[in-house]
């Protein structure tokens, strides 16, 4: 019998694909959810501590809003958790309101993806402007490079600055105190790590070259800094949720940054599910996929973690490891739930230049190197609007970048009427 068709957009592809679920499908999504897991860890952390968070946030987030992702999404492969896309809103809202005030703003985005959702906006994403979208992810993907800086380079100095036009001198005065057994720690693991993709890149390169160089740094007693070092030691259980405290004037001063969470989730995960369609044949219910993403983001509050989405380099890697269902995805934060529970005080151990050197190839691959070429082959508007959400999002911040790039982006397709809706061409970010 057929479903009926005012309900089949909002319904989870799990609750599909278990029609016809069987014990080689199981197999497949567990090995997948393993191996994505393995890959997900090392960079929740990262993202976390790149964040301004603790790390166990990045933890949590990648347990609860992946587990929510898969289970309500409304694509077969989803992989959810927490994005470097993230890391520039997030440590902007922790400088200016608090972790509370993130938690908050993270609770309210959830709130609007959920009315996204029921009002069936998930189709209009791809009416975004392109340029915008490849502008401002440039733009984040030079912002966590140079943040990473200091821990790379093992550089001594009291605290980075927030703002770009400031952090880079700040780095440059301090270049007299280079860590050359830091530096050599961060070269190896992004070695490693690229030696991973091109000659086994079904292997979890990821926590494999981490985990090797931060156990020479420990074995070698050399003086760089660990997670634990740094932050103590990491839970080994989730915290019990909580609901934040709200107030009006709270939330109206949280209002542009819930905003911005919740089109960056939206944009993040409907690019994902359209690059798992290229990749696995499959056909993802968009306005499902931006419920879930609501869902998600009030879970991951309720635990004190970060704003979730869908994550493409992780639901790449879940297609490529065979994960058929979003099974595959339950099994991924279930297994990163058990690793934190069994192996937390190991994790402490990972080396600070190690997850620097992960997170500036993950800003790499953000930036989307090989399609540079195309950008300047682009019309010229297209170019224009690429380079001033890009300045914006690097000397000003993502509320002014996305509402200036996207108000720009849709006039220029309003002037133009016959551009089709863009035809999304996303790598693995």
């Amino acid at each position: 019998m057929h479903e009926p068709d005012i309900l089949l957009p909002m319904k989870p592809k799990i609750l599909t694909t278990l029609q016809t679920y069987s014990w080689p499908l199981f197999w497949a999504d567990l090995m997948a959810g393993f191996t994505v897991a393995m890959v997900a860890l090392p960079l929740s952390l990262a993202i976390a501590i790149a964040s301004g968070a603790d790390p166990a946030k990045g933890i949590v987030t990648a347990i609860v809003g992946g587990f929510l992702i898969s289970l309500l999404g409304g694509s077969r492969v989803q992989i959810g958790g927490p994005t470097g896309a993230f890391i520039v809103v997030v440590f902007g809202v922790i400088a200016q309101h608090g972790y509370d005030g993130l938690v908050i703003a993270t609770f309210m985005a959830g709130l609007i993806l959920v009315a996204a959702g029921l009002l069936k906006v998930g189709n209009l994403i791809s009416y975004v402007p392109e340029a915008v979208v490849n502008g401002f992810t440039i733009g984040i993907a030079i912002i966590i490079a140079t943040s990473q800086v200091k821990d790379l380079l093992g550089l001594s100095m009291e605290a980075l600055p927030a703002d770009f036009l400031e952090k880079v001198p700040a780095l440059w005065e301090a270049r007299g105190t280079l860590g050359l057994a830091a530096l050599g720690i961060g070269l190896a693991t992004m070695v490693m790590i690229v030696a991973f993709r091109r000659l086994a890149p079904k292997a979890p390169g990821l926590i494999v070259a981490v985990a090797i160089t931060s156990a020479a740094a420990a074995l070698m007693l050399l003086p760089v800094d660990t997670i634990q070092s740094r932050f103590g030691d990491l839970p080994r259980f989730l915290p019990m949720p909580r609901v934040p405290d709200f107030s009006l004037a709270r939330m109206g001063e949280l209002l542009p940054s819930a905003f911005v969470i919740a089109f960056l989730a939206g944009v993040e995960s409907l690019l994902s599910a359209m690059v798992a369609d290229r990749m696995s044949g499959g056909h993802h219910r968009p306005n499902a996929e931006v419920l879930a993403q609501g869902f998600a983001n009030m879970g991951s509050s309720l635990f004190g973690g970060l704003p979730a989405t869908g994550a493409i380099a992780r639901t790449a890697t879940n297609v490529r490891a065979g994960g058929k269902t979003p099974v595959a995805g339950i099994v991924h934060a279930g297994t990163i739930l058990i690793a934190m529970m069994v192996a937390a005080p190991l994790a402490g151990y990972l080396a600070m230049p190690a997850l620097a050197g992960l997170l500036i190839l993950t800003a790499w691959n953000m930036s989307e190197p090989h399609k540079w070429k195309s950008y300047l082959s682009a019309p010229t508007a297209d170019r224009l609007l690429l380079l001033l959400t890009l300045v914006l999002t690097v000397v000003t911040d993502l509320t002014i970048a996305i509402g200036v790039g996207v108000s720009v982006g849709l006039a220029l397709r309003l002037r133009r009427r016959n551009v089709p809706p863009a035809d999304w061409e996303t790598p693995e970010r």
